[in-house]
């Protein structure tokens, strides 16, 4: 990576932008990596499909249940490896033989069987995914705008395992259920303004 490049990375101190040894890492994925880093070199604001399966899995959950499982991960489990935002979807960031493991996990799990836990897309070894970009646009973000909300920072991001994000899941999924001590009201009852009452 040339000295541009590195000045380029190494100034982005936010959460949306990408390190030269993260953008090393997601390119390793890749069957080029340095055409991948050239292609960053000259437009760092692309983004890049690459294949999953060998430097990570990738976990792509809906954003309100995907936020909430990075919630969890954050406030009461070990964090999180590299996480996106895409499509309206959250992109989470495992470790290899994640997508092949965690879909029977859930289904072991009561949240998994009923249904709590919303259907998660696990992308491994044959699939590919699209990264957003190492750098973030300039223009004011859309939902479906990609980007970063855990960018990679070093050459060997932590990952999680299948058993880490099936328990995020299910603590996301318990969070979600909403449990309240009076009944649901009867649509058929009458209703009185008992504000009138003289």
């Amino acid at each position: 990576m040339s000295n541009t490049s590195k000045e380029l990375y190494s100034d982005r101190s936010d959460v949306s932008g990408v390190t030269a040894d993260g953008a090393a890492w997601l390119a390793s994925a890749g069957t080029y990596p340095r055409s991948t880093l050239a292609l960053w070199e000259d437009r760092p604001d692309a983004p890049v499909v690459l294949p999953c399966g060998t430097a990570f899995d990738v976990v792509s959950a809906p954003a309100v249940f995907g936020r909430r499982m990075l919630d969890q991960l954050w406030d009461e489990g070990p964090g999180s490896g590299p996480v996106a935002a895409f499509r309206g979807r959250m992109l989470l960031f495992s470790a290899p033989g994640t997508a092949y493991r965690l879909p029977s996990l859930l289904r072991w799990e009561e949240f998994g069987r009923t249904g709590a836990v919303p259907p998660l897309l696990c992308h491994g070894n044959g699939d590919a995914v699209t990264v957003p970009a190492p750098l973030p646009t300039t223009t004011a973000p859309t939902p479906f705008d990609s980007r970063w909300l855990v960018a990679p920072d070093t050459r060997h991001p932590w990952l999680p395992g299948a058993e880490i994000l099936v328990w995020a899941a299910v603590r996301a999924a318990r969070a979600a259920v909403r449990i309240s001590i009076f009944p649901p009201a009867d649509q058929d009852a009458k209703v009185y303004d008992v504000s009138r009452r003289r």
